[in-house]
């Protein structure tokens, strides 16, 4: 196991904070910028980056031609589908319910990976689906009784889910090339997607002055959020056990949601906090759960 230095520790809740941010990022950001365009934008300068990170490295950048299939799969799931759908949740849902529901995706995983990866439930499992459940009714019942269920907190909810798909395909077919590479060309499929989706739904962007909000918040959500977050998060996972550097995903949702309070003025209501303590915990107890027998 490597050794946890105090500098690749404090790597962890920056990450939290970087990501954790992206969230009103995105959506100050959606205020000037259309989705796909966004999108696009975001995810191709992300790759790129982290393609040049890899060259600077002397990593591989060849993936076997028998994994392109799976490689792509897992890129428009993991990375495509994702993004997409959540730039559509937050411009129909609040941010910080968005935020929390995407974090459901532990819950999911475990779900899934039952019957495609044979893996078996032990009790912090079954803990983290109990608290998962409890932390939807949380946030859905009040909306559902009060008839303010969004079409927003939907997208949120499959863009959840397919993250989860993502990442069981990646775990079933895996592919044979440096992490860091996989990162990258994920990355650039899903901007490939997006770009699509762009051209037949947007067209051609017409360049144009930003406001200063919206120009800090892009520059933060692409040099911050995407590029020097993706390249910390494959230094963390070098440089850290696996279950350490994950338990930093468990800061986003709460700094999502605190983040939309200080910098969008939402105000979610203590069911909304109820759940997001409860989607953390839920999370956090599959995370260190140990790997199951098979």
């Amino acid at each position: 196991m490597p050794q946890a230095s105090a500098r690749s520790l404090l790597l962890v809740p920056l990450l939290g904070l970087l990501w954790g941010f992206n969230w009103p990022a995105v959506r100050i950001s959606l205020t000037e910028i259309a989705p796909w365009t966004l999108r696009a934008g975001g995810m191709t300068f992300a790759g790129l980056a982290l393609v040049a990170v890899a060259l600077a490295r002397g990593v591989s950048l060849k993936v076997p031609t028998a994994h392109w299939p799976r490689l792509i799969v897992a890129g428009i799931l993991s990375i495509a589908a994702f993004n997409i759908l959540l730039a559509f949740a937050q411009l129909m849902a609040p941010t910080s319910r968005a935020a929390i529901l995407t974090f459901t995706m532990p819950v999911w995983a475990t779900l899934m990976a039952w019957p495609v990866l044979g893996e078996r439930f032990d009790r912090a499992r079954l803990i983290g689906l109990g608290l998962g459940i409890a932390g939807l009714l949380c946030l859905g019942l009040p909306l559902i009784q009060a008839g303010q269920l969004s079409p927003g907190l939907g997208l949120a909810l499959l863009a959840s889910l397919s993250w989860a798909l993502g990442t069981i395909v990646t775990k079933r077919w895996p592919v044979a090339a440096p992490t860091l590479s996989i990162a990258a060309w994920q990355l650039l499929i899903g901007g490939a997607a997006a770009g699509i989706g762009m051209l037949t739904f947007e067209g051609i962007p017409v360049p144009k002055a930003l406001s200063p909000p919206v120009a800090a918040a892009l520059t933060f959500h692409i040099l911050g959020a995407q590029a020097l977050a993706y390249f910390l998060w494959f230094t963390v996972i070098a440089r850290l056990p696996a279950g350490i550097a994950s338990l930093g995903t468990l800061m986003v949702p709460a700094v999502g949601a605190l983040g939309s309070v200080l910098l969008l003025g939402e105000r979610p209501a203590a069911s909304d906090w109820l759940g997001l303590v409860l989607v953390v915990a839920a999370s956090g107890a599959i995370l260190v759960s140990p790997k199951p027998g098979r």
